[in-house]
């Protein structure tokens, strides 16, 4: 059974997504109302909504400067429509080993800009 990460970055401050759990994000993003207000005010608990096992563990704290999943949070999330468009390239950002201090990855308008420079 998946706990929808990839342990092999556990290092580099939380673990990539497995590829499944990374698609159920992006899709969720990419359609889902409810689940991007929540994943805006704490990708800690839409991620441990989703089964996210490192996440789970640190639900329901929204996640601060330094802290795991950081990475994850937004001043203006993106449209579902940038997500859509972006979402080969986030996938393989998620699901990729040592990347995940990249911040701004799901802000509106800055996601080629952060995925380019990763």
């Amino acid at each position: 059974m998946s706990n929808g990460s990839n342990n092999d970055d556990a290092a580099a401050g939380h673990p990539g997504l497995d590829a499944v759990m990374a698609d159920t994000l992006l899709e969720k993003l990419s359609s889902d109302d409810g689940f991007r207000a929540l994943f805006h005010a704490n990708p800690i608990q839409a991620l441990a909504d989703l089964g996210v096992d490192a996440a789970q563990a640190l639900a329901p704290v929204a996640p601060g400067v330094g802290d795991p999943f950081y990475c994850m949070t937004t001043t203006q999330l993106a449209s579902k429509e940038e997500i859509a468009a972006a979402r080969t390239e986030l996938q393989a950002h998620l699901t990729r080993a040592g990347n995940h201090a990249v911040i701004f990855c799901f802000e509106a308008e800055r996601i080629a800009s952060a995925l380019d420079s990763n």
